[in-house]
């Protein structure tokens, strides 16, 4: 009976060293496949990023949408002070909804903002509209922008 025993340890432990075998080259095998191909290339930068949901409006804490975003549904509506997620953190924003979007430097949707477009309109780097860091508040509606 301890020979059988001993036959059965050995067996376990050699399938437990092919699974994690398997699951260490699976895991090399995706993050190939997931990392951009230069870090120069801003493209490559935001094909890596996570992707905003169909009905949302997603904040990001790094320029090309990098990083773990916020994610807001639309049809929520706005939020007059952003969770400390992303509050005076969000560095770029993408809209995937049928409203726009306008983040704002300060409480209660007042100070500098900038207006994202529906359907899929995005800002890669809110540096260019002096309002990288510094995401307070989200308005979230049908009007145009402009």
């Amino acid at each position: 009976m301890p020979d059988r025993a001993l036959a059965v340890a050995t067996i376990c432990e050699a399938v437990i060293k092919n699974v994690m075998h398997a699951a260490a080259a699976s895991a090399l095998a995706f993050l190939s496949l997931s990392a951009p191909a230069s870090a120069a290339d801003g493209a490559g930068l935001a094909r890596a990023g996570i992707d905003c949901p169909s009905g949302y409006v997603c904040i990001y804490p790094e320029i090309n949408f990098g990083g773990q975003p916020w994610v807001r549904r639309a049809v929520d509506g706005g939020v007059k002070d952003l969770p400390s997620a992303i509050r005076d953190r969000g560095s770029s924003i993408r809209n995937n909804s049928d409203r726009t979007a306008r983040v704002y430097e300060k409480l209660n949707y007042s100070g500098r903002w900038v207006c994202v477009t529906r359907s899929g309109g995005s800002i890669h780097d809110l540096r260019g509209y002096n309002l990288n860091d510094q995401t307070r508040s989200l308005k979230i509606n049908r009007n145009d922008c402009g």
